[in-house]
């Protein structure tokens, strides 16, 4: 896992991370890793099939000709 050194933080800065770690009852090191996790990895993050379906979108689409499958899996027998 990486360090990370923050310098300069202003005082009160460091008294708000600290309130507001406590108010979710973890340490302040804890609350400013989940701050940071929520600002670069949204929740809504796009996965990459969507992101794929746009940039087809973009072009006006693909039309996919798929045949049916015919290659369907036998029957099973343990004896």
């Amino acid at each position: 896992m990486a360090v990370l050194t923050v310098r300069n933080l202003p005082d009160e800065t460091h008294r708000a991370l600290k309130r507001q770690a406590a108010a979710h009852g973890r340490s302040t090191e804890a609350e400013v890793r989940a701050i940071l996790e929520a600002a670069v990895r949204p929740a809504a993050q796009l996965g990459i099939g969507s992101e794929l379906a746009a940039f087809a979108d973009s072009f006006g689409g693909i039309e996919l000709d798929i045949p049916p499958r015919t290659d369907l899996a036998g029957k099973v027998s343990f004896d």
